[in-house]
């Protein structure tokens, strides 16, 4: 019996995300992407000191920031079914608008939102 390197349904590369709540993040990714929660270790303070969420096909880490490691902005691509309807929950979760979902130069529909921990979130379905 062979074990494996990493855990089952995990992927080889995960982004791993220091925000500005933690918990809301997984809320909004909940809200947004249909995640569902895999894991979550609070400290002492309710701080999250490392969580994971499973967006289709990828394990996502993340942990609010604190001594040593403070939020840092990220951006992560996201390929979605819908691209628009994506984008209009993502405004209802409370995200901002970076860029409104639209068709240019490439095979990708794509459109931009960032959320309250400080993440850009680009989003894209394949229309070509």
């Amino acid at each position: 019996m062979s074990t494996s390197y990493k855990p089952p349904g995990y992927s080889t590369v995960s982004p791993y995300l220091i925000v500005d709540g933690a918990s809301e993040t997984i809320d909004f990714l909940v809200r947004v992407f249909d995640a569902v929660e895999l894991r979550r270790f609070p400290d002492a303070d309710g701080k999250l000191t490392h969580a994971e969420v499973q967006i289709a096909d990828t394990v996502v880490m993340l942990a609010d920031g604190g001594d040593g490691w403070p939020p840092i902005p990220a951006n992560v691509h996201v390929y979605v079914t819908d691209v628009d309807a994506t984008y209009r929950r993502a405004l209802e979760a409370g995200a901002t608008s970076v860029q409104e979902p639209m068709k240019k130069d490439d095979a990708d529909k794509r459109g931009g939102l960032k959320d309250m921990g400080g993440t850009t979130w680009w989003i894209a379905t394949q229309v070509e």
